[in-house]
Parts: C-alpha cells; sequence; structure tokens
C-alpha cells in the first residue's frame, strides 16, 4: 500500500502518539522504518535493471562511478548498506544533493523498488581500475587501516553486512577523501558515531596515509569484472573512453554552407567642393582727431586784506 507515494511504514512513522498528541518522527526514524520494511521484501533483480535506469547518469551503467571521485563505484556493494543510503538519503538521514532528487519516491519507486535495484547493484562486477592515491606512505596507512577500520570494513575492505558496513576495498580515492572529510565535520548525519570520534584525531598525513591504503585495497577476484567488460544490459549507452557493444552511427556530415557572395567596394564618396572664401570686411576709417579745449582764462590775485586797528 502506497501513501501519497510512500510506503505504508514511512507514512505510518511520519507521527508518533504520545498520550494524545502528534509527535513528528525524526529523519532516522523513517528511515529506520522504510529500511525494515525493505528489508523482508523477496527482490526481484529483472525489475531492478528496470529501476537503475535512474541510477545509469550519474553512476554509470556498470555502476563504477568516475574516477574522480564526483560519484562513487556502487556495485559491488552490500545490498544492507545499499539499502540502508536509499532510505537515509530520501528521509533526509543524509545530506546528499546530487542524489536525493533521485531517490525519491516518485522518482525511484518505494520499497520493492529499492529491494530489487539494491540486488541488482550488490551483483553487478567491480571495476579491476578504481582511482586510487599517490602511494607514498604505505606503511602508515596500512598500520590506521588494521588500528581503527577493520572491525566495522573488514580486513580487506570488504564490508561486514550484517552490520551494514561498506565494502571499501576498490572505492574511488578522491571519494574516500570526501566522505572521511564530511564524517569527521558531522556533515553527514547519518555516520556511525563510533567512527566520528574515532577519526577526530587523525592529522592530515594520517588521514591521505590510510585512505590511499584503502583505495589500493583488491575486492575478491570472483567481485571483479573482466578486462574490457560492460554492462550488457545497456548496449546502447554512450560511455567514454570505452567500445560500445553496440556501436552507434557517426551523425551525418553537415553539408557545407555557401559562401556568401563577395560585395564590392563602396565607391569613394565625391570630393567636398571648396567653400567660397567670405569677402573681405573693409577697415574702419581712423576716427577724427579731437580738437584741443581752451584753457580756462587765468583768476587775478585776491587783494590783500586791510590791517585791523589796535
Amino acid at each position: 500500500m502506497q501513501v501519497f507515494g510512500f510506503s505504508r511504514a514511512i507514512g505510518v512513522s511520519i507521527a508518533l502518539t504520545l498520550s494524545g498528541q502528534a509527535l513528528a518522527a525524526t529523519p532516522a526514524e523513517i528511515a529506520l522504518a522504510e529500511y525494515n520494511e525493505v528489508m523482508v521484501l523477496t527482490p526481484d533483480p529483472d525489475n531492478g535493471r528496470k529501476v537503475y535506469l535512474t541510477c545509469v547518469v550519474c553512476h554509470g551503467p556498470e555502476g563504477w562511478g568516475t574516477m574522480e571521485g564526483i560519484y562513487p563505484q556502487i556495485a559491488g556493494q552490500l545490498r544492507t548498506v545499499i539499502i540502508k543510503q536509499l532510505a537515509d538519503i530520501r528521509a533526509r538521514n543524509r545530506d546528499n544533493p546530487l542524489m536525493y532528487p533521485f531517490s525519491v519516491p516518485s522518482i525511484l519507486g518505494g520499497p520493492q523498488n529499492i529491494a530489487d535495484v539494491a540486488a541488482y547493484v550488490a551483483g553487478l562486477p567491480m571495476t579491476p581500475s578504481n582511482r586510487v592515491g599517490p602511494g607514498t606512505d604505505l606503511e602508515l596507512g596500512e598500520k590506521l587501516y588494521r588500528d581503527n577500520c577493520v572491525k566495522c570494513h573488514g580486513r580487506h575492505g570488504e564490508g561486514i553486512e550484517k552490520n551494514q558496513g561498506p565494502v571499501i576495498a576498490g572505492q574511488h580515492f578522491n571519494y574516500l577523501l570526501r566522505q572521511f572529510d564530511m564524517i569527521r565535520s558531522n556533515r553527514r548525519k547519518n555516520a556511525n558515531a563510533s567512527m566520528v570520534k574515532q577519526i577526530e584525531g587523525f592529522t592530515p598525513r594520517d588521514q591521505a596515509a590510510v585512505l590511499d591504503y584503502t583505495s589500493r585495497l583488491r575486492p575478491a577476484a570472483e567481485k571483479l569484472a573482466a578486462p574490457g567488460w560492460t554492462n550488457p544490459d545497456f548496449p546502447q549507452y554512450v560511455r567514454s573512453g570505452t567500445p560500445m557493444s553496440s556501436p552507434v552511427p557517426p551523425p551525418p556530415a553537415m553539408p557545407e554552407m555557401p559562401q556568401p557572395p563577395v560585395m564590392p567596394p563602396m565607391p569613394e564618396p565625391p570630393a567636398m567642393p571648396e567653400m567660397p572664401q567670405p569677402p573681405a570686411m573693409p577697415s574702419m576709417p581712423e576716427p577724427p582727431a579731437m580738437p584741443e579745449m581752451p584753457q580756462p582764462p587765468a583768476m587775478p590775485p585776491m587783494p590783500e586784506p586791510p590791517p585791523m586797528p589796535r
């Protein structure tokens, strides 16, 4: 039964009832409910092949991811790990913005589709040539791996199914680096709390060494693809750098476009006629000389005043 595109377990677990009041379920509880529902289903790998079309775009038809580690190798991963990670991502118990849109029920489907695609992916052979680290500190890396990683991931990186410990042998070095950083900084919310605590004291040298060593762990021979293997379920998929099972014919050659006609040169513009010079202005006549002004007559001297009587 589906409830608005979600499984019955998820629909029921959206709200927990406590003392008559609704209490929203946490993302971890929602993911666990779906995980438990998927685990009791009988998988159909043939349907899983059809569901895997949703995954091909990022992880490739072989499930080998990308060498630069943007997308991980998922081929040969343990079924319990695939189911847990899908349930966690779509319940938002693990933040993965790239994968979340492809994991939602409206795209990937319900619990049965998860069971089916997990079985299909787990059965894919792994790449024999994953990207490895520089190989400069492998002795330290081996010691750190044996002291810290064996309990959850196995001595050879083969994973531990009952504990949902992922296969990390054959994983791309750059992807291991990125996930290590996310786990240590608590950005991968569904990481094992014991691992977060265990690696918090790792130095940059420790991290590079142990992940370099991990990337060089080889899966069992029966889990590896033969050289040149391509997934026969996707014969028409265009693979970069590998031959196709059914080559796609090259597109027809485009007809040459006719060259535009040569444009004739533009004629030189006619010379502009010279503008006539304006006539010279006549010179102004000199103004007449001003006549001299007559000098005023001389004033007679003033007479001496008479003497005052004593």
